[in-house]
């Protein structure tokens, strides 16, 4: 063979090794993670939270939620909560609770009373009716199921959890 006719013959094989030289590291490389705010609280760091969410606390507030932990999809928050305060049902989303402190009574399951739908997700209501009562307190760790009404509808002084929110498992 000549040289002029190597000459494409050895640009064809490059040019083929290059593309594939590319497509293997693009191949290889992982799509860009989005941000992630924190992987870990310390113990002094839920206790900074806590201080702060009852300082930040405004009169008559039922609720103040602190970011705690996040990996998307997921998200744990802290919540302080010193009043009984609406019940909720999310659509596509199990919600995991640990009582940090305090107690309360959680009902689940049974019907919102005078429901709002807050957004495409979530629905809201004064309360429940029907639902099934359930003494929490400091140390309990319990699930909420998707599309389960659910409601703190005693809180004994204060309540503080943390709240796990994780798509839903379960096919619609």
């Amino acid at each position: 063979m000549r040289v002029a006719q190597c000459i494409p013959v050895t640009f064809a094989v490059a040019t083929l090794v290059a593309a594939t030289s590319a497509f293997a590291q693009s191949a290889a490389t992982p799509p860009t993670a989005p941000l992630v705010t924190k992987l870990f609280a310390s113990s002094g760091n839920v206790a900074s939270l806590i201080a702060k969410a009852k300082h930040d606390r405004k009169p008559g507030q039922f609720n103040v939620i602190e970011p705690l932990l996040q990996l998307a999809p997921y998200h744990l928050n802290l919540e302080y909560r010193t009043a009984v305060g609406p019940a909720a049902v999310h659509a596509h989303e199990d919600e995991f609770f640990y009582v940090i402190e305090g107690s309360g009574t959680l009902v689940t399951g049974g019907k919102l009373t005078n429901v709002v739908q807050t957004n495409a997700e979530n629905l809201s209501g004064d309360s429940i009716e029907g639902g099934t009562a359930t003494p929490v307190a400091k140390g309990d760790f319990f699930v909420v199921p998707e599309n389960t009404p659910h409601w703190f509808g005693a809180i004994n002084g204060r309540v503080v959890v943390m709240s796990l929110h994780v798509p839903g498992s379960r096919v619609q």
